[in-house]
């Protein structure tokens, strides 16, 4: 028996002295998860998350790269260290899937610079929890635009987040606005520079709520008809805490020159009006993206602005943008959900809301909007990029292939957090009955097609998309709507009258052929294979048996071939 009890007594030593290596390893648990987005895992070693202060964590990331699988049990091998975060945003933490204000540190706890996935190397980081926005890709969309538009704009890249183990669904990791190399490349400026060649910049200013940092800002002289609030324009770099004196009084007797040229008779005076401080396009354009994608927020708040020292620019720009997730009709206030109408004005001139929020946009924008040189200038900007980067066509592809991306996390994003028929502050009603992500793809393709058209009409006089004709005169086929869809959606193509065929010029009938392909080729189904006389038509093509993905349909008819590309989410 006390031999027994010998044995017993080595074998449970052993045990603990297995269960301790595995803790001091500090191997993972054995969740089985995989996915083809990035992975990451914040662990917090049993301390709380705060939106006041920073803790020191451990976070991973695994990341084999595109067209790869990533597994929740694989060696990290994008980063493995400590990181300090808390939690970030304004309204947005009345929501239960929080964002995260997060900074890589070394052993020391010191910042650490460092490329994750992919993105160029820096310390500060945003990990973005989409929740209100159900297409999960309002933020990207904007910053996608804002970029092609030649700016900078916070590079991103979409992942799946563990915290403590639990999953938290859909994220995107943010580039933080901030000066640098890779980011907002102004000048740097040291809390020792007081020369007059080196104060003149670079600066980062910015318009926005009080939340979140240690802010400073001065004032502006002015404010709206019918406000009793003016704007704060906020130091953003320098840090108010960084910033010196000389520094401060430069940017803000430059911001106030700006507002004085502004607010006088002479404002439209190319010599000593508002083209002396402020790089006119960059504004144009900040204002053409607002109003594009009908910005709830925009003017007044996360509105940034750049200055770089005078021997390299010295003019103001607008920009970076930034929070848009209550963008492209996700806000069933301040008439931010019409596809009608211009924001600006309704921020500026609507009495309830100028009477009743404490943000409102500075007094110059609408005094911009209203200047002839100014819209003119935005007419034609705005004429050129929606021959391109604001097509529709442009637009729907990208989206297709950041819906396709996500197709699969998607599923699991709305597991987790089963909201898509749910209101969520401050959807539409319209977002709330579209009760399926493909449907919230859907909705956000027709706002942005109806809000373009509508743009079209006031800074527009000649037609940017093509007309359905009653009576077609060239071939046409168009893109399949709803795309993505699920199960059904419709195609729809022309056929002109084919003179070849007929001297008199008559509508003589040629031969049609419509088909489905799969992403190899096969062929899945044709919808049309006959002879029709010139026309326009629509054919219904339902996929319920087929798998989520990518597919083509092709129209062929005589010489005319036209290919599309469409998308199923189930």
């Amino acid at each position: 028996m006390k031999k027994l009890t010998y044995i017993f007594l080595i074998y449970s030593g052993l045990i603990s002295i297995l269960f301790a290596q595995q803790k001091q390893n500090n191997l993972q648990p054995d969740i089985d998860f995989t996915s083809n987005l990035p992975i990451i895992k914040i662990n917090t070693n049993g301390q709380a998350i705060h939106n006041s202060y920073k803790i020191i964590v451990d976070m991973e990331i695994i990341n084999n790269g595109d067209g790869y699988r990533n597994d929740y049990n694989d060696t990290s091998n994008d980063y493995n260290g400590k990181i300090a975060i808390e939690y970030r945003g304004s309204s947005s933490q009345m929501f239960p899937k929080k964002q995260f204000a997060v900074e890589t540190r070394d052993s020391l706890d010191n910042d650490l610079d460092v490329s994750i996935l992919g993105l160029p190397k820096d310390n500060d980081w945003i990990l973005s929890a989409p929740y209100t926005d159900k297409s999960l890709m309002r933020d990207v969309l904007a910053f996608k635009i804002w970029s092609d538009m030649g700016y900078y704009a916070s590079r991103w890249k979409f992942c799946e987040l563990f915290l403590n183990e639990e999953y938290q669904g859909v994220y995107i990791v943010f580039e933080k606005v901030k000066r640098g190399k890779n980011r907002v490349s102004v000048s740097k400026l040291e809390p020792a520079d007081s020369l007059a060649s080196t104060i003149t910049g670079g600066y980062i200013f910015k318009i926005d709520k009080w939340d979140g940092e240690n802010n400073q800002a001065f004032q502006s002289f002015y404010s709206l008809p019918n406000s009793s609030n003016s704007v704060y324009y906020q130091y953003h770099y320098p840090k108010p805490e960084d910033i010196n004196p000389l520094q401060e009084t430069y940017i803000k007797t430059l911001v106030r020159a700006f507002e004085s040229a502004m607010n006088s008779a002479y404002y439209a005076d190319t010599a000593v009006g508002y083209a002396k401080y402020i790089d006119v396009n960059s504004f144009a354009d900040n204002l053409i993206l607002n109003e594009f994608v009908r910005n709830v927020d925009g003017y007044r708040l996360s509105s940034y602005f750049y200055k770089d020292r005078d021997d390299k620019d010295n003019k103001i720009y607008a920009g970076p943008v930034w929070d848009n997730n209550l963008s492209f009709g996700n806000a069933d206030y301040n008439s931010a959900w019409y596809i009608n109408g211009w924001q600006l004005e309704f921020l500026s001139t609507d009495r309830s809301f100028l009477s009743s929020d404490p943000f409102p946009p500075p007094f110059w924008w609408i005094k911009l909007f209203k200047e002839p040189k100014f819209i003119s200038l935005v007419k034609t900007r705005y004429n050129e990029f929606r021959k391109n980067i604001l097509s529709l066509n442009y637009l729907n592809s990208f989206i297709d292939s950041v819906a396709l991306k996500l197709d699969e996390a998607q599923k699991r994003n709305y597991q987790k957090w089963p909201i898509l028929n749910e209101y969520v502050w401050p959807n539409p009603w319209e977002m709330v009955s579209a009760n399926t992500y493909a449907k919230q793809i859907t909705y956000m393709k027709n706002w942005i097609k109806n809000r373009a058209l509508w743009m079209d009409s006031q800074l527009i006089t000649t037609d940017v998309h093509t007309d359905e004709k009653a009576n077609p005169d060239h071939y046409c086929l168009e893109q399949n709507y709803p795309n993505p869809f699920n199960p059904t959606t419709t195609i729809k193509y022309s056929i002109p009258v084919e003179t070849r065929h007929s001297a008199a010029g008559g509508s003589s009938l040629q031969f049609v052929t419509l088909m489905i392909y799969d992403i190899l080729g096969n062929e899945v189904i044709t919808l049309v294979n006959e002879e029709q006389p010139a026309g326009n038509y629509e054919v219904e093509f339902n996929g319920s048996h087929l798998p989520s993905g990518i597919y083509f349909y092709e129209l062929r008819t005589g010489s005319f071939i036209s290919t599309k590309k469409m998308l199923m989410i189930k």
